[in-house]
């Protein structure tokens, strides 16, 4: 299904999944963070199409994709991602997460080993309770989810947090992007994220990962600084990390190039690990 354009799909079923897919070759799969969606992605999907199936996807409750009842649990992530594998027939696949994104792989691994080719994990926390301090726990609830449950819409908290999340010289344009897709979270489903992400726990797991792993985090993270990266880096034994000048929280978003460089250069040592069925 080599593609040069980005073309829209989706996982049926309930909920129905939806994703980008454009290029050729071993598939690489992008996830989002918390604020985010597929479109997050766009300039990474773009310059990895021609080295690989590049293929984003909007989690459940996110973008395009269905919303969903009762409550959410970090293994029904990863259990949609298992349906997406399989409806584009992927055997292994290359795994690229941040935040969020990075914690959904991270449940995902452990479940489906044998569908993993390698993991990037970008900007993340492996504990809530453990790798954030008391104080970044709350600013994480009082920024997120505080204000929507005092009845302020996304576009009022939009500000703060972005303001929370990006390095001291993010660029318009990638404010501009974090901020429409913050407009477009659906409110409830991104509480139910928030609920379940107060409880992720994967310290006990690191170690286990025996795939090849490259970490990235920003310099300016000040949610998931690259002290957590580094702990990480101890626990996982085939494991590396860059951190990226100037930027924050999105690296991917904020030096757009900078992250590309390091993934391309990752990937392109491990390419045939994943493949088509």
């Amino acid at each position: 299904m080599g593609r040069s354009e980005i073309t829209q799909h989706w996982v049926d079923g309930t909920p129905a999944i939806g994703f980008d897919e454009i290029g050729e070759g071993p598939p690489a799969i992008f996830l989002h963070g918390i604020g985010g969606n597929r479109s997050s992605w766009t300039d990474q999907v773009l310059a990895l199409s021609e080295m690989c199936t590049a293929i984003s996807w909007d989690a459940r409750g996110y973008g395009k994709s269905d919303d969903y009842e009762g409550p959410l649990y970090f293994s029904d992530f990863s259990h949609d991602l298992a349906r997406l594998l399989d409806a584009r027939d992927i055997e292994k696949a290359h795994l690229i997460g941040l935040s969020m994104g990075a914690r959904i792989l991270m449940d995902f691994f452990p479940g489906y080993r044998e569908r993993v080719a390698t993991l990037t994990l970008c900007d993340c926390f492996y504990s809530y309770q453990t790798a954030l301090s008391p104080e970044k726990q709350r600013e994480f609830i009082d920024l997120r989810q505080k204000p929507l449950k005092e009845g302020k819409s996304p576009a009022d908290l939009a500000p703060v947090l972005i303001d929370s999340l990006v390095g001291p010289n993010c660029s318009q344009r990638a404010r501009d992007q974090l901020y429409q897709s913050l407009l477009d979270i659906h409110v409830d489903s991104y509480l139910k994220t928030i609920a379940a992400t107060v409880e992720f726990e994967a310290s006990g797991g690191l170690s286990d990962i025996d795939v090849p792993v490259q970490l990235i985090f920003g310099e300016h993270d000040k949610l998931t600084p690259p002290s957590i990266g580094k702990a990480m880096l101890e626990k996982i034994p085939d494991a590396r990390m860059e951190v990226i000048d100037d930027a924050g929280h999105l690296s991917n978003m904020e030096q757009p190039a900078a992250f590309n460089r390091i993934l391309r250069i990752f990937l392109s040592g491990h390419l045939p690990l994943a493949s088509f069925r």
